[in-house]
């Protein structure tokens, strides 16, 4: 037969993979392999292979090491004690003692999946029993030994992470409770806001009367449909109008919002996780307070329920006023606790409070529009009453100074230049003119022309800017 070219596995490489669950002499047995000889043979085929033979391979497996283990869960216990960076008797000492200061919660959390099951006790029962060498197991199964001697393994485990996790969960816990109570009581206590849903029954009302007659309440959903329902012209909602008539008839009703607290948070608290955390809790204190009685001497378990043990009465007393005061709240405005919880039950307020807002300023945008265009159509452009515009006015005298400046700019700028030349033959030409007078020689001017002429002597321009 030719040579398949694999890549074959070491016998000391398939301890714990799935090839030790295979049987391929099984599979050999059960197949003519003839056919396959005949299909694949070289041509220097030699005689038929004994399956027989293939056996031999079995006892080529080198000798394994005693376990206590499935091979998988070993390996990812010998990874968890890597974490850890500790060695064996500190782990188990630092379990005794409940010295959380150190093993870290993130490795009790990894620990906790690796507590003995009951067919490793029975494997390291027969163990002790034979009375074989430490030294035959590996540090993975020598671990486990140590690990199941400690009385109570489960419960000081437990206790262990709930005491490290007791603080953080408290100062979690009890915002949301807090949010759940403060909102719930507002909402029930507000006057102005029942004021504020009498007037929208009452125009609910008087808008069905005539065809489904009067209701006598209305489901809070009910709130989002004031903002689809428009008026006549569509440039209005229902609940525009109710602003309007709030703010004139009622305007003590204006700032209902303000008697409404913490409606955000609650809106984001699920209260059935929230009690259920309450009650975990609560669970692990009982735990803790059981594995105290049983060894008193322990400082640490001591300390803990002489600090918390107040917390989580309080904790336990806010859940239940959370639980009772959602409930008649979510009752007294007429909807079911069990089909709406805070996060649907609570966002009803906020979406109408924001709404509410949003009305009112359109209302007050509105009406500064409105005064702005009566302001236009009493004093139309041109009128007598129309205020002076002093803008262009003052425009002009600011071109005027503009133009003053360039022109004494281009005075001071042109007036050197006449006095400029090449080798002073400008300055001489001035100084003959002032020692030898210009004098007319044309004596046949008409006397018209030599008044114009005196006349036009006499004036004399101002230049200055």
């Amino acid at each position: 037969m030719p040579v398949f070219n694999w890549v074959a596995l070491k016998p000391s490489q398939i301890d714990g993979t799935v090839f030790t669950e295979l049987n391929d002499e099984k599979v050999l047995q059960e197949l003519d392999m003839s056919d396959f000889e005949e299909q694949f043979k070289t041509k220097a085929q030699g005689p038929s292979l004994d399956i027989s033979a293939l056996k031999v391979k079995a006892t080529q497996k080198a000798p394994s090491k005693v376990t206590l283990m499935e091979s998988n869960r070993a390996k990812n216990l010998a990874i968890t004690l890597r974490k850890g960076g500790r060695s064996i008797q500190d782990i188990c000492t630092a379990i005794e003692t409940y010295d959380q200061k150190a093993l870290s919660l993130d490795f009790l959390e990894l620990l906790l999946r690796f507590l003995p099951t009951e067919y490793e006790r029975t494997l390291i029962g027969k163990f002790e029993r034979e009375q074989q060498p430490l030294e035959e197991l590996s540090d993975e199964d020598q671990f486990m030994i140590r690990f199941s001697k400690i009385p109570r393994l489960a419960e000081r485990m437990n206790v262990m992470i709930f005491l490290g996790n007791f603080n953080d969960t408290a100062q979690l816990l009890m915002p949301q409770l807090n949010a759940i109570i403060a909102a719930s009581m507002s909402l029930k206590s507000s006057s102005k806001l029942r004021n504020i849903l009498e007037i929208v029954l009452a125009f609910g009302n008087y808008m069905n009367s005539s065809k489904r007659g009067a209701a006598y309440g209305f489901r809070l959903q009910s709130l989002d449909a004031l903002l689809e329902m428009k008026s006549t012209d569509r440039k209005q909602t229902l609940l525009h109008y109710l602003v309007r008539v709030i703010t004139e008839k009622y305007p003590e009703l204006t700032g209902f919002h303000t008697e409404l607290h913490f409606l955000d948070k609650a809106g984001t608290v699920t209260l059935d996780s929230l009690l259920q955390d309450v009650r975990s809790l609560q669970q692990g204190m009982e735990l803790t307070r059981k594995e105290f009685m049983r060894q008193d001497d322990s400082p640490v378990l001591k300390d803990f329920l002489k600090v918390n043990l107040e917390v989580m009465e309080k904790l336990q007393a806010d859940s239940k006023t959370a639980k009772e005061a959602y409930e008649s709240v979510v009752e007294y405005f007429g909807e079911n606790p069990k089909t709406s919880p805070p996060t649907t039950f609570f966002p009803v307020f906020m979406r109408f409070i924001r709404a509410y807002k949003k009305a009112e300023q359109d209302i007050e945008l509105w009406k500064k529009q409105e005064a702005a265009a009566k302001e236009a159509e009493s004093n139309p452009p041109g009128s007598k009453d129309q205020p002076e515009v002093k803008l262009p006015t003052q425009k002009a005298k600011r071109q005027q100074m503009d133009m003053i400046a360039e022109l004494k700019k281009k005075q001071m700028v042109k007036e050197p230049l006449i006095y400029e030349g090449k080798d002073g033959a400008i300055e001489d030409i001035i100084s003959d003119l002032r020692n030898n007078p210009y004098r007319r020689t044309d004596k046949g001017r008409s006397s018209a022309k030599k008044r114009a002429a005196g006349q036009s002597l006499q004036v004399t321009p101002d230049i200055s800017l």
